[in-house]
Formats: C-alpha cells, sequence, structure tokens
C-alpha cells in the first residue's frame, strides 16, 4: 500500500506499512534509524482513521517519559491530539484510569500501566480492552519477569480465550539479540520466542537498506591495546594480604577457590559468606566479606587507578566496619591497619601504574583538541568506575588542555552514587548545548536516550552482551566517528567484544530466517510458544504461592546477617502499600539505633524518610526509618542484611518477594490502636 510521506525516510515508510494496516509488527532498526518518530507516524495514522481510538506508549525508563513526550510525540501531534506523559513523580499517575479515558496518546513507564491493570479503583483501574494501539519501546526486554512481559502475558492469555477488543502491537528494538545463544537454529528459538511474547511479526527494511545503511552509518571500530604490566607490587601486596586471611579462616575440605582478582573469585566468596550465614561459622561469613573487598580492590586496580583501589579499601575499613564483636574483626582489622601505610605508598608510586590509563588517555586526545567539535561518551562497568575516571578526568592536565569537559551519567535511584531524575536531564541537556562534552557513563546512556551525535564512544573494562555493544555502538553517529575498546592484548574485553561481533551476524541471520517463514507456519509456531509460556507462568505461580506458604510466619525468626544475633519474628513484618516490608514490633526497637538521614533525596504522597537504622550490636546497616501518613515512625528493613532462621535451618534471600512465610498487610488504624490506644478512646 502506499504510505503518505511525514518526515518519514523511505525505509521508515517501508517498516511501518503493515503496523498501518493494523498488523501487530516489531520494527526492527538500529539505533539513530528513527523507531521513535515511525512510531509516532503509526499513532497519528492510528488516530486518524480509528474510531474511539486511545494509544498508550510504554517505556522502560523514567526519563524516557519526557524525553518521548516533548521530542517526537507533543511536537508532532499534540496540535491535533490531547497527549500526556505520566511518570513516577507526577501526580497523574494517580488518577491514572481517569488519564486514559480523558486522553488520546499517554505516555508513561511500563510499571504505570501495570499497576493499573491490578487496581481495582476506578480513578486508577484501566483494562487492556481500553487501549486501541499499545507501543511497546525497547522491547527486547519483553521476556522472563520484565514488567513488559507481565503485561503482555494478560494480552496473550486474552487473545488465546478469545476475549475482545484487544490493543494493536506496535514494538520498538535496536538489538534483538540471541538469548544467549550461539548457533543459528536457538537463536531463531530466541527471536521467536520475542515474537510470541510480543504477538508480533518482526519487520526491518529490505528494499531501502542502503539508504539506511547511508542514514545510519557504522563507526570505525579500533582496538587500542594497552602495554603489559611488567610489575604490580600493589596487587602483589593485596593478593598476600587475602592469601594471609586463607590460611587464617581454614577453607572447607570440599571447597576451593579460584584465581583472586577475578570475577569468579568474587563468586566463589559470595558463596562461602552465605555458607558461613547457614552453618553459625562467623569466621568463615566475615572472612569472605573481607576477602571480597580486596578482590574488588583487585578489579579496581585492573580497571583505573592504584589509589582508586586503595581508596575503596579505606573507606570500607573507615565507613563500614565499625564494631568488633569478636577476635575475627580483631584479625581482619588489625591486618589491614598493619599493611594501610606500605599499600597507600605503593599506590601513589607512579611507576607501576595501570597502563590502561594510559592508552584511554591517548585515545581520548585522538578525538579532541580544543579546535574540535568533538562529543564522545566514555562507557564503563560500574557507578564506582566511572566516579573515579571523571575524577582522574577532571584533574588530568594533557586532558583539560585538550578541552574536555566531562560529567558522570548513571541511572536514577537513591543514594550517593545516583542522580536524580533532575541531574540526569540537566547532564543531557548540557551535553547537548555543548557545556559538556565528554559523558561518562554506566549502561544507562547505551539505550534509548535521546543524546546528540557522538564522534567518540569508548567502552573501558566492559566485558557485556551483543546487545549492549550496538546499542554502545549506535551511539557513535556523526560521520567518520569512532568507536574505541581499551583493552590488554587478549583481555576478556576483547574476548567479548570479538564473540558480540559474531552474535550481532546471528541475530540478524535468526531475523531473516524468522521473517522467511510462512504466514501459517509463523503463526502457528507463536500460538504453541504462547500456549506453552502461559502453562509454565501458572505453574510457577503456583509453586511460588506454595513456597511463599511453606513456613508460618510465627515460625521464623529474622536474625542479623553479621553478628547473628535473633532481632525479629517473621510475624512482626508487615507489607506496606504492596511495596515496604516494615516491622512493626515495639521490641525491635531494642535491638537497633539510629544514624544520619536515609539518602533518599526526596518524599512521596504518603510518606518521607527517616534515619538510617543499624545492628546495635555490631552497627550492620538494616535500612532506614520511615515516617507514614505523619503518625506511624517505621522500620523499613532490607531482608539481604539479615538470614531467616526456619525449622529447617537458615535460608538467606535478597528480595522480601523470596521469602517462605506469608506477610500480612499493613493496617495503620491497628497500628494506631496498639501504638496510641488513649487516642482512640
Amino acid at each position: 500500500m502506499y504510505v503518505e510521506y511525514f518526515e518519514l525516510y523511505k525505509y521508515q515508510q517501508e517498516v511501518v506499512e503493515r503496523a498501518v494496516e493494523g498488523e501487530n509488527i516489531i520494527i526492527w532498526l538500529p539505533t539513530g534509524g528513527g523507531k521513535t518518530r515511525a512510531a509516532v507516524y503509526v499513532a497519528k495514522r492510528h488516530l486518524e482513521t480509528t474510531k474511539n481510538a486511545k494509544v498508550v506508549v510504554l517505556v522502560n525508563k523514567v526519563h524516557l517519559v519526557d524525553q518521548h513526550y516533548s521530542k517526537e510525540f507533543n511536537p508532532k501531534l499534540g496540535s491535533t491530539y490531547d497527549v500526556v506523559a505520566v511518570s513516577g513523580e507526577c501526580e497523574r499517575k494517580d488518577f491514572f484510569g481517569n488519564v486514559v479515558r480523558d486522553s488520546d496518546l499517554v505516555i508513561c513507564t511500563a510499571q504505570i500501566l501495570e499497576n493499573a491493570l491490578i487496581d481495582r479503583e476506578d480513578s486508577r483501574h484501566v483494562e487492556l480492552s481500553d487501549i486501541t494501539l499499545l507501543i511497546i519501546d525497547e522491547c527486547h526486554h519483553t521476556h522472563k519477569e520484565a514488567v513488559y512481559n507481565k503485561i503482555m502475558r494478560r494480552y496473550v492469555e486474552k487473545k488465546l480465550k478469545g476475549e475482545r477488543p484487544l490493543p494493536q502491537i506496535l514494538g520498538l528494538t535496536a538489538s534483538p539479540g540471541t538469548g544467549g545463544a550461539r548457533i543459528l537454529a536457538k537463536a531463531v528459538d530466541h527471536v521467536l520466542e520475542i515474537c510470541a511474547n510480543m504477538d508480533s511479526a518482526i519487520v526491518s527494511s529490505k528494499t531501502y537498506a542502503p539508504e539506511l545503511k547511508e542514514q545510519v552509518p557504522r563507526p570505525i571500530k579500533k582496538f587500542d591495546i594497552a602495554d603489559d604490566r611488567p610489575l604490580d607490587p600493589f596487587g602483589d601486596h593485596l593478593k598476600l594480604i587475602m592469601e594471609q586471611i586463607h590460611e587464617y579462616m581454614v577453607l572447607p575440605p570440599d571447597f576451593r577457590l579460584r584465581e583472586t582478582g577475578t570475577q569468579e573469585y568474587e563468586a566463589d566468596v559470595v558463596i562461602l559468606e552465605q555458607r558461613g550465614v547457614r552453618e553459625n561459622n562467623r569466621l568463615l561469613a566475615q572472612c569472605a566479606l573481607h576477602l571480597r573487598q580486596y578482590n574488588d580492590a583487585l578489579l579496581i586496580n585492573d580497571t583505573v587507578r592504584m589509589m582508586d583501589a586503595y581508596s575503596s579499601l579505606e573507606d570500607f575499613y573507615r565507613t563500614k566496619i565499625l564494631t568488633a564483636i569478636d577476635e575475627t574483626d580483631d584479625f581482619l582489622m588489625i591486618l589491614f591497619h598493619e599493611n594501610q601505610a606500605e599499600l597507600k605508598k605503593l599506590a601513589m608510586d607512579a611507576r607501576f601504574e595501570n597502563p590502561k590509563m594510559a592508552k584511554l588517555q591517548s585515545t581520548l586526545l585522538r578525538q579532541f583538541d580544543p579546535k574540535l567539535m568533538s562529543r564522545g561518551i566514555l562507557f564503563s562497568k560500574t557507578r564506582k568506575s566511572i566516579h573515579c575516571l571523571n575524577d582522574w578526568v577532571c584533574n588530568n592536565r594533557a586532558l583539560q588542555d585538550a578541552g574536555i569537559k566531562a560529567a558522570i551519567l548513571t541511572g536514577a535511584g537513591n543514594g550517593n552514587t545516583y542522580m536524580t531524575q533532575n541531574e540526569q536531564k540537566d547532564t543531557i541537556r548540557n551535553f547537548r548545548k555543548g557545556i559538556l562534552n565528554l559523558l561518562i557513563s554506566t549502561s544507562v546512556a547505551e539505550e534509548g536516550l535521546d543524546i546528540p551525535e557522538c564522534n567518540l564512544v569508548v567502552r573501558y573494562g566492559l566485558v557485556t552482551n551483543e546487545i549492549a555493544q550496538q546499542q554502545a555502538s549506535g551511539r557513535a553517529r556523526a560521520r567518520n566517528s569512532e568507536y574505541s575498546v581499551v583493552a590488554m592484548a587478549g583481555g576478556p574485553e576483547v574476548r567479548r567484544e570479538l564473540t558480540n561481533e559474531y552474535l550481532e551476524e546471528l541475530t540478524a541471520k535468526a531475523i531473516s530466517q524468522v521473517q522467511e517463514m510462512s504466514h501459517r507456519e509463523f503463526r502457528a509456531k507463536l500460538t504453541e510458544l504462547q500456549t506453552q509460556a502461559l502453562i509454565s507462568n501458572r505453574l510457577a505461580e503456583t509453586l511460588k504461592i506454595t513456597k511463599r506458604c511453606r513456613y508460618s510466619a510465627a515460625d521464623i525468626q529474622l536474625s542479623c546477617r553479621r553478628c547473628f544475633k535473633i532481632v525479629a519474628s517473621g510475624s512482626d513484618i508487615k507489607l506496606l502499600d504492596n511495596e515496604h516490608y516494615v516491622n512493626i514490633s515495639r521490641e525491635f526497637e531494642e535491638h537497633y539505633k539510629v544514624g544520619g538521614q536515609a539518602p533518599i533525596p526526596r518524599t512521596f504522597d504518603d510518606w518521607e524518610p527517616g534515619r538510617v537504622i543499624s545492628c546495635r550490636k555490631c552497627s550492620e546497616q538494616w535500612g532506614f526509618e520511615m515516617k507514614y501518613k505523619k503518625v506511624a515512625l517505621l522500620p523499613n528493613m532490607k531482608i539481604k542484611k539479615f538470614a531467616l532462621e526456619t525449622p529447617d535451618g537458615k535460608v538467606l534471600v535478597k528480595k522480601w518477594k523470596d521469602v517462605q512465610f506469608p506477610v500480612e498487610d499493613f493496617d495503620l488504624s491497628d497500628y494506631c490502636k496498639d501504638r496510641f490506644p488513649d487516642l482512640l478512646d
């Protein structure tokens, strides 16, 4: 069919044709290929041609709500249609059902829609049948327990039951990936699974692929290989300390630790700490915790500066270990303090500095010059490493003379190493204006962000999958731009980068094979996969409920993970607003002490953060107090800081959703009757 021009390239017109006809599709275009613009066009045609049209655009990150609203949907559609943006910081989310009913197009995070589908309150509730077109950004995340998939499971279940109406689906992705597959048949299975989850065919440009290639050029790829590090006395000294801890702790005969300074070693000591807690072996658990800190220092030493590695250890022993409760703590703290001066001396010796830093400097200087209008992104793995890199850039004379104006970009969240959403917006705005010209970022800048064309993208200390690699590479959109991997010769970064190149080709082959399937074969396969997924999900839900009720709450006790002291009963724990796990017992107050204000830089509708709470015996941080409705002061507990004492022994879980006992909802009136009986007489 003919698609009228709407500021679209011909390759964009090609990929939207089936969507305009009402078919469920996934648009597969590279980063920078204009997927969002294509989605705006589909939404416009849908609103023009569909009776009582209602379009909802889902994103998986809060900052993308405003970005899609202000950059694409509202400028193109706002003069004709009621376009609304709703995010977690917006009061409209509390009346989301009304917002959907009163608007033509709503852009929101997927979690807001998921909450609305569950909520029974009329002003907040939404049915899938209320929506006529559902657009899902970065739809490769529609898998497992991701919120996109929870929404689409409801869709698929209704579809298989024959329930109608259902919205048309439009997915957008630059990188479906292979799902970990290394052979074509398994990669095809992965692509089909995404299609089944989305109930959509996957569409890419064929006829106008040359125009797409011209419009979205690939950057020049370089491996910037650093010189070998001939001597590493700082790292060697760390390993010597670790050997002393190994000898002191006496490893179980059935347990073997792999090479220090590796991710594998980190995984080993995590398991060792868990085993120590479960077996009430505090010696084993605490030694494992400290070994993890030394191993982290080795990894930092391999990534950034020696002083960064030293500082991470110094911070741990200054701020984390506040109270020694037995000879194990004494040994570990004395061991560090006896070696502290030597470690600091070695860390300050420039002769033994990490050679990757010198290579990174030369890579940046290749593109940055005061006379050039350069823009770049430096990707690294952790928030800690990007803070270290930012400090290095800002204090490096050669880089400053080259005109580099850098800032960090991390995900939004709570805590000192996160950014607020406003800080994110300000950083990206300054980058767009040229006030900044280098972003030092975690993976948050890989996907979705409206970042100007860069002439340099550097991946530093990263071993990630092909999706992350493609997303990062797509940020280098300027003509003759450069994509650099800074690494040691034969290192894991180089090996993974080469593997990802193969997996990128494998993804394209798998998609092509899926596209070549006959319509009948494709739809039959999708129905088969959807039916299997529905059965598996129902079974998983049944098992989850059974697991959650394995013990009664009264049979469970919670002990501090560091000192092993029992401090609470499972029956003391209540679930507040389906999100916060709080302890309502007065006796619990005897077991904790309060510190400074919790690092949460905002307040909420019904509660505000209070002070940090810590174990009175060992000073382990447990969570923070929250003031609920200006009445209740409730300890909000992090389950990962506790062990569950069950009738069958100790159990460790990372998240409250994994505990094996039922948790009742918090009742404010019952709480007030217990705490303030005189006020209620």
